[in-house]
């Protein structure tokens, strides 16, 4: 895959239509997902001036004069508007006068809205939208919505399958642009590791004050090891020499640069007997193979430890449909106090569920039916369906609408 390939975004549509009706619209998500090719896109269709603030001179007029920045300014794209982010306030002056819509197009690569004041002084003004980096749909150019699909009882036909090494690729790859077009694993392996290196010695300061960067690093790297399980991050911090409020910290700064995110447990009045721990997920299955050190050689000698990142791969596929989609979904994961696991639960805004298994092997024992029979049961009518999905090729039906589902759906048509 070529260094110029060029990819649709499924994000692009939502975009446009916000920018039709609403003053700021803001692209969120982590560096190097995507967000300046798409908004350059977009300043050269509308004639929208581009400026970007990592660079030092724009930036220095940013922190300097806010008000006279946006003051010059009639309809722009402002990249990476985390690095300053005192032009927000000056941007809702701006936008009470002139309430045209389209006026500001954004890119944050740190979560703006966690910073005080914001949130509430844009609400109303700004709509946010979430661009991480390439699902594999986008990569195959196929268009469908795989979970706006799921709840309509439709499950996608596999239009690219990949199952055994092919699939075991896609995995470790990820979906950064730059990563893709590497077509060396050692090439995409330094790729990753400077990658983290220059959000970290970059990014970080720009939304957290940080005494010791270098904690960060070894930091992150110990929660990658502990990527979709539930961990007790107190005891996790002591392993590293950092005390619970700094764990905190620095989770919140990784979620922030949205590396990772948190899974809270599913629950609802019936479910007495859940637990209440959250897990951590990584957004991107190769950033994180990176960090734990797993590659295709140790695969094909021992799966134990790619179970983890295919769920981490299943999560970010997850994640970038429920962007693109225009109803509402939220992702959860289940437990019991039995140990009854459900990997992904979703619901949409009506309250229905959907229970998703993830599985590396190319066969389904009963076993792997427990969870989703255990969720239904508490669910009731409003389980819609359980998705076992696996490394195989066939859609069979497994009763009581559970079903077998190639792990290649995920991009199918």
């Amino acid at each position: 895959m070529n260094q110029s390939k060029h990819f649709s975004r499924s994000i692009a549509p939502r975009m446009n239509e916000a920018l039709l009706d609403t003053p700021i619209v803001l692209l969120a998500g982590p560096r190097q997902a995507g967000k300046t090719t798409l908004v350059k896109e977009v300043a050269k269709k509308k004639g929208m001036k581009y400026l970007t603030l990592d660079d030092q001179l724009t930036r220095l007029s940013a922190q300097e004069d806010p008000e006279g920045f946006i003051r010059s300014l009639q309809f722009a794209v402002i990249d990476e508007i985390q690095r300053a982010p005192d032009l927000l306030l000056a941007m809702k002056k701006s936008v009470d006068d002139d309430r045209r819509p389209g006026r500001f197009l954004l890119t944050g690569s740190a979560n703006i809205m966690t910073l005080p004041k914001v949130a509430d002084s844009l609400a109303g003004r700004m709509e946010t939208l979430s661009l991480l980096p390439l699902s594999q749909s986008e990569i195959e150019g196929n268009t469908s919505n795989w979970i706006d699909h799921l709840y309509l009882k439709k499950i996608l036909s596999v239009s690219h399958l990949a199952v055994g090494e092919d699939l075991t690729h896609r995995v470790l790859q990820g979906g950064f642009p730059e990563a893709i077009s590497r077509s060396q694993k050692q090439r995409r392996t330094v790729w990753f590791r400077q990658y983290l290196d220059s959000i970290i010695v970059r990014d970080v300061q720009d939304i957290a004050e940080i005494d010791k960067l270098d904690q960060l690093p070894r930091f992150l790297r110990a929660l990658a090891q502990t990527a979709g399980q539930m961990c007790n991050y107190t005891q996790l911090g002591g392993q590293v020499g950092l005390d619970s409020k700094t764990v905190a910290k620095y989770i919140g700064i990784f979620e922030s640069m949205y590396l990772l995110r948190r899974l809270e447990v599913f629950s609802n009045n019936r479910l007495g007997s859940v637990l209440k721990t959250p897990k951590l997920q990584f957004v991107d299955s190769g950033l994180l193979s990176t960090l734990i050190g797993l590659n295709e050689e140790e695969i094909l000698i021992d799966r134990s430890r790619f179970g983890n990142v295919l769920e981490s791969f299943v999560y970010g596929e997850i994640l970038k449909h429920i962007a693109s989609s225009h109803d509402d979904y939220q992702v959860m994961y289940y437990r019991d106090k039995e140990k009854f696991e459900v990997d992904f639960v979703l619901q949409n805004a009506r309250g229905h569920m959907i229970g998703i298994e993830v599985k590396a092997s190319a066969t389904i024992k009963e076993s792997h039916l427990l969870g989703l029979k255990k969720l239904a049961q508490y669910c009731g009518e409003e389980f819609q369906m359980g998705v076992v999905l696996y490394d195989g090729s066939e859609t069979m039906p497994l009763g009581n609408d559970i079903w077998a589902v190639p792990l290649s759906s995920l991009w199918g048509k």
